[in-house]
């Protein structure tokens, strides 16, 4: 599922895309790319960190790790806007990482590129230095169907947290995140497809395709397929706190009354509204460890 804000900003690349007569074709085209284009904003993710993140803990971040990282685009952003930032990316996925390297990271200055570190392996084994925010993005801690493997997840991440970090995550849901539909959506010279196959709604379980449409009638079906569980908010909520978080807190999506669609603008609510769809951010803290009081002898 994609981000409601972003049907406009891609409308306006396939335009341009349009006016300058250039076709992408299944047969030219890279699916990590086409990935990136279609569901990846960066920079909006890494400005809402520094945001969330500023507003429990009254300072910027540096340190960033980014689990099921895929290409790394959001440690690339991190590290490039500001020079004390660090960036570590943690993915199962060799082919994928590599993928990144070549189209992301080669191309950095080597002083920037050293302040990235790419680790492949599984987040729940993981051993990193301790960072001020992990993040886990587009949906990819659902792959833990069971409640007990995601509370283990983020038990896991609070320990990898420095004493004030913060977890950072997203979420979708809405009534039509329970419906066996497609979704379409215009961008850059492709159509992007989200393609809910699959529900049941006795264990919560989903299967999602993406597939990629092109104008000279090509397609990349099953470009990615995604087997997750369909968690609610209250659901990944309790998990948090059970792994040792305080305060688990969602950032919703205000509405454009014009439109009807998500305005991009995520604040921390209480209520949301019974959509077809939508996408919040769930921030959670580790507590701060108490200091020892001192013992007059």
């Amino acid at each position: 599922m994609a981000k409601r804000t972003k049907a406009r900003r891609t409308t306006k690349k396939a335009a341009r895309g349009r006016r300058a007569g250039f076709w992408r074709t299944a047969a030219n085209s890279d699916r990590h790319e086409l990935y990136e284009l279609a569901v990846q904003e960066v920079v909006s993710e890494c400005d809402f960190i520094d945001r969330a993140y500023k507003a429990v803990r009254g300072r910027t971040p540096s340190l960033l790790r980014e689990d099921f990282c895929g290409t790394a685009k959001a440690c690339t952003e991190w590290v490039r806007r500001r020079a004390g930032n660090r960036a570590i990316g943690v993915d199962l996925d060799r082919s994928v990482l590599a993928w990144g390297e070549r189209r992301h990271r080669a191309h950095l200055p080597a002083a920037t590129a050293a302040r990235i570190e790419i680790r492949n392996e599984n987040v729940l084994t993981v051993r990193t230095e301790p960072a001020d925010v992990v993040v886990a993005m587009n949906f990819s801690y659902f792959i833990f169907k069971e409640r007990a493997r995601l509370v283990e997840y983020f038990r896991r991440v609070f320990a990898g947290l420095a004493d004030d970090g913060v977890l950072i995550c997203d979420a979708y849901g809405g009534s039509q995140a329970h419906a066996e539909v497609e979704e379409e959506r215009s961008v850059d010279g492709f159509t992007y497809v989200w393609h809910q196959a699959h529900y049941n709604p006795i264990t919560g379980d989903v299967r999602n395709h993406i597939h990629f449409r092109f104008p000279d009638g090509s397609e990349m079906k099953r470009a990615f397929t995604y087997e997750w569980r369909l968690w609610s908010l209250p659901e990944i909520k309790d998990a948090m706190r059970e792994a040792g978080f305080v305060n688990p807190t969602v950032y919703w999506e205000g509405t454009d009354h014009r439109s009807g669609s998500g305005n991009g603008r995520f604040r921390p609510s209480t209520r949301g509204e019974a959509c077809e769809g939508w996408i919040a951010y769930l921030v959670a803290e580790k507590p701060r460890a108490k200091r020892a009081a001192r013992v007059r002898k």
